[in-house]
C-alpha cells in the first residue's frame, strides 16, 4: 500500500533537499527520494569540492609569492593525493551535514530510484524493493550531468569529465580544457597553478563567454599572464587515444592542428536528468534535455513542479534553492514571487575570480536601455594592493534615465565575496542616488563598489 505524503521530493541535491526543509517548516509532511548522495552534485562532486580543491591552490600560489611580503617559504611542494583527500573529506562534512537536516525537520528519506507512475504517484526502487508513494504534490530536483560530444567521451584515464578531474588518477603534465565555462575554467585554474602547462579550447569568441565582455577580456589577459594557453573560436574534432597522449585535433579559422596532451578534461556544458522518469507519459514537456516550466516552475501538470538544473539556465545551485523554497510556499497557500533569472549571481572560483549579476553592458543596450557605465580597478584600492592582489576591476551599469542598477561584473581577488552587495541593491530597486550615499567601510575592497557607482556619473574620488 503505498504512503501518502503532502510533498514528494525527488533528488536531494541543493534544490530538492532546501524544498524539503521549507515545506517541512510549513507543516507540510514531506518525503525526499535521493538515488546517490544526499547534497547532490553540488556538495559532493561540484560546488564545495571545487572550491576545496581551489584553495589548496590558491595556498600554494601565495606560498611562491612569500618573499613579496616579507616571509620566507623554502623547499615549497604539494601531494596531490593529500589535496584530493581535504577536498573529498570537506564534502563527506556537508553531505552528512544535510542527512542530519532531514532528520531534525522529520523528513522521510529514501534512497533509490525514482519513477513518477501516475499523477502524484511515485514508484521508488529501494535496495529492499520498491516503494509507492503518493502526494498531492511532487518536486522534480534530478539535476543534471556532464555533456559528452561524440569521440570526446571521458574514458576516466586520458579523457576526465569534473569528476574524474576532483579525483585524478595522476597530476596532468600538459592539459587540454575543453570549454571555458566555469566548471572548465576552474578546473583550468586549479591545475595550472598547479604546474600543468594548460591549454583551453572555447568555440564562442572569447572565454567565459557568459561574463561582460570586458570582464572576459581582463580575465583572460590573467590566464595568461599565468601561462594558460587560450584558444577561441576554436574547435576539438577528435581525440586519438594513444598509450598515455592523447592528440587532439583543433580546428580554428579553418585549418586544424594536431597537438598533443597527456590529460583532457571536457567541460562543454550540462544535460538534464530526465530519462526513466516517467515525466513524458503524464505530458510533461522536454526542450533539449530540460523540463519546460512556467515562471513558478509549473509543469502544466497540475501539483508537478521541476526546479533546478533539470528546468533549465542558470545552472547554479542558488537559483535552485530559491527555486525550491518559492514552490514549497506555493504549495503551502503562502504568496510568492517568481526567481528572476536576471537577479540571480554568476561566480566563478577561478584565478582571478569572476562574479556579476544582472544585465551585461551588450545586453543592456540590446534590450534598448540608455546606461551610464562606471568602472573602477583594483590597483586604485588601498585593501587590494595591501593584499597584494591589485589586478582586477569593478564595472557597473545603470540606467541613464532613472539610475536603476541594470548589472554589475567584476573581477579580481574575492569578488565572489562581494557582488552580493550588488545583488540586495538590485533585489531592493536601489538607484545610483542610494549606493552613493550609502557609506562604505574604509579600507575595504567593497569600497571599489562604491567608487565604480560614482565614476558612472563622473564622480570618482581615487582613479
Amino acid at each position: 500500500m503505498a504512503t501518502q505524503y503532502d510533498l514528494i521530493v525527488i533528488g536531494a541535491g541543493p534544490g530538492g533537499y532546501v524544498a524539503a526543509i521549507r515545506a517541512a517548516q510549513l507543516g507540510l509532511k514531506t518525503v525526499i527520494v535521493e538515488r546517490e548522495h544526499m547534497g547532490g552534485i553540488c556538495l559532493n562532486w561540484g560546488c564545495i569540492p571545487t572550491k576545496a580543491l581551489l584553495r589548496s591552490s590558491e595556498v600554494f600560489h601565495l606560498m611562491h609569492r612569500a618573499k613579496e611580503f616579507g616571509l620566507k617559504a623554502d623547499g615549497i611542494g604539494y601531494d596531490i593525493d593529500a589535496v584530493v583527500k581535504r577536498s573529498r573529506g570537506v564534502a563527506k562534512q556537508l553531505s552528512g551535514g544535510v542527512a542530519h537536516l532531514m532528520k531534525k525537520n522529520k523528513i522521510t528519506t529514501v534512497m533509490g530510484e525514482a519513477k513518477l507512475t501516475g499523477k502524484g504517484k511515485v514508484s521508488v526502487k529501494t535496495d529492499k524493493g520498491t516503494e509507492e508513494l503518493t502526494a498531492k504534490n511532487v518536486i522534480v530536483a534530478t539535476g543534471a550531468r556532464a555533456r559528452e560530444l561524440p569521440g570526446l567521451e571521458a574514458d576516466g584515464d586520458l579523457v576526465w569529465t569534473y569528476k574524474h578531474a576532483l579525483v585524478p588518477p595522476r597530476m596532468p603534465k600538459k592539459l587540454l580544457v575543453i570549454g571555458s565555462g566555469a566548471i572548465g575554467i576552474e578546473f583550468a585554474s586549479f591545475y595550472n597553478t598547479l604546474g600543468a602547462d594548460t591549454t583551453v579550447v572555447e568555440v564562442m569568441d572569447r572565454v567565459l563567454p557568459v561574463e561582460d565582455a570586458e570582464i572576459s577580456a581582463f580575465a583572460k589577459k590573467q590566464f595568461v599572464k599565468q601561462g594558460m594557453k587560450i584558444m577561441e573560436k576554436s574547435t576539438v574534432k577528435k581525440l586519438d587515444r594513444g598509450k598515455g597522449k592523447v592528440t587532439a585535433h583543433i580546428e580554428a579559422n579553418g585549418k586544424v592542428e594536431k597537438l598533443e596532451f597527456d590529460t583532457v578534461i571536457s567541460a562543454v556544458g550540462i544535460v538534464g536528468n530526465v530519462e526513466g522518469l516517467g515525466l513524458e507519459d503524464l505530458g510533461v514537456k522536454i526542450d533539449r534535455t530540460h523540463v519546460v516550466t512556467d515562471e513558478y516552475c509549473g509543469t502544466g501538470v497540475e501539483g508537478l513542479y521541476a526546479i533546478g538544473d533539470i528546468a533549465g539556465a542558470p545552472w547554479l545551485a542558488h537559483k535552485a534553492s530559491h527555486e525550491g523554497v518559492m514552490v514549497a510556499e506555493k504549495i503551502a497557500g503562502k504568496h510568492v514571487h517568481p526567481v528572476k533569472p536576471e537577479s540571480i549571481a554568476g561566480c566563478t572560483y577561478c584565478h582571478p575570480q569572476v562574479a556579476s549579476v544582472g544585465y551585461s553592458e551588450a545586453k543592456a543596450k540590446e534590450l534598448g536601455f540608455d546606461i551610464k557605465v562606471g568602472r573602477f580597478p583594483f590597483i586604485g584600492n588601498g585593501k587590494a594592493i595591501a593584499l597584494g592582489e591589485p589586478e582586477g576591476m569593478v564595472k557597473t551599469v545603470f540606467n541613464a534615465k532613472t539610475g536603476e542598477l541594470l548589472g554589475a561584473h567584476m573581477v579580481g581577488a574575492e569578488v565572489t565575496e562581494l557582488i552580493q552587495g550588488y545583488v540586495v541593491g538590485r533585489q531592493l530597486e536601489t538607484t545610483e542616488e542610494d549606493l552613493m550615499h550609502a557609506v562604505f567601510p574604509h579600507p575595504t575592497l567593497s569600497e571599489m563598489m562604491h567608487e565604480s557607482v560614482l565614476d558612472a556619473y563622473d564622480r570618482a574620488i581615487h582613479y
